[in-house]
């Protein structure tokens, strides 16, 4: 198996004041950015099939969210969810086995990018429907409560899904009932090709938040140490007791929506633009700048991370096929 070390995040103090915590953040960002990279390869060689939603770009949300939970927390993730599964722990050889339709995957290849599933890190699944994970979230979050649990359930989701009915009703209830589910939206500034400028009159969709009486915040989307105050504090308010938090984190996917996207909808100067605020790159200047890890600690980790998704491509590759005699028993239960 080909797996990362685990997220650690220091009480006290920013991701990249702690060398342990950086190291363990820096990895996180390169795996997701390495293991996307590479399926963006296998597809382009045809060794992938259907279509994928990629989150180069957008690292940081999900490595600076996933740093304040713990292994029992959960999160609900969305159709752009390779980098929630990895930031919560997930075996990059078991997704990468996913991806091509394998039966090692973690849905035993029928789930494929969009669905993937890792109850033992608490990931409750990735979902092709906008906004479907949100309600997903806070039903998790009753039923900790419920059971007397201290666990937090986070759910994340792009700017598109707060236009879904499914987002209003579920912040609804997670504040009439104080649940603690903490909600991250993605905001990448389109919902497929379409602009949010176009798409919403508020300026911030944190300000939302306001309509259902918690707090709302935005947040450099970019930026992992500030990512992960934010997700901390949100964290720990949902796990006393305080209710939900609404978190939006500014962000910019530098793919297409999907693999079928051909990026008519923005220019070649703002996606350039972006790219010099790359989530990665920042990280790595910060942590070296800091003196929590030296060049070479970076260069060793990178070629660590590359090993590890070269390794996960060639294990998953050499797995069976997904069997095709199990299809009708993931669909249909067979009584008697």
């Amino acid at each position: 198996m080909a797996t990362i070390t685990p997220l650690f995040a220091p009480e006290q103090g920013p991701i990249s004041s702690s060398k342990e915590a950086a190291s363990a953040s820096l990895e996180s960002l390169l795996a997701i950015r390495f293991f996307e990279e590479a399926v963006d390869g296998l597809f382009a060689r045809g060794l992938m099939h259907g279509t994928m939603h990629l989150s180069i770009g957008q690292e940081a949300v999900a490595t600076g969210v996933c740093a304040a939970l713990r292994k029992t927390d959960f999160i609900t993730s969305t159709h752009r969810g390779h980098s929630h599964c990895i930031a919560k722990g997930a075996d990059l050889t078991r997704m990468m086995a996913e991806l091509l339709a394998k039966q090692t995957g973690y849905c035993r290849g029928r789930g494929g990018s969009m669905h993937i599933a890792d109850v033992e890190t608490g990931n409750l699944g990735a979902n092709g429907i906008v906004a479907g994970g949100i309600p997903i979230a806070a039903g998790a979050a009753l039923a900790q409560k419920m059971q007397g649990k201290d666990n937090v359930v986070v759910s994340f989701f792009g700017d598109g899904a707060t236009n879904e009915g499914a987002f209003h009703e579920a912040l609804n209830l997670a504040a009439v009932w104080d649940l603690p589910v903490v909600f991250v939206c993605e905001n990448n500034k389109y919902g497929m090709s379409f602009s949010t400028a176009k798409s919403m009159k508020v300026e911030k969709i944190s300000e939302r938040a306001a309509a259902y009486g918690f707090p709302g915040v935005t947040v450099d989307g970019n930026d992992v140490d500030a990512v992960f105050e934010v997700a901390k504090e949100a964290v720990n308010r949902a796990r006393s007791g305080g209710g939900p938090t609404l978190i939006e984190c500014l962000t910019y996917r530098h793919k297409g929506h999907s693999k079928s996207d051909k990026n008519l909808y923005r220019t070649k100067e703002e996606i350039e633009f972006w790219k010099t605020k790359d989530p990665v790159g920042i990280f790595e200047t910060r942590v070296v700048e800091s003196g929590q890890l030296t060049t070479e600690e970076v260069e060793q980790l990178t070629q660590k991370v590359r090993d590890a998704v070269r390794l996960a491509i060639q294990e998953a590759t050499q797995a069976p096929d997904s069997d095709p005699g199990e299809l009708l028993s993931s669909v249909f239960r067979q009584v008697g």
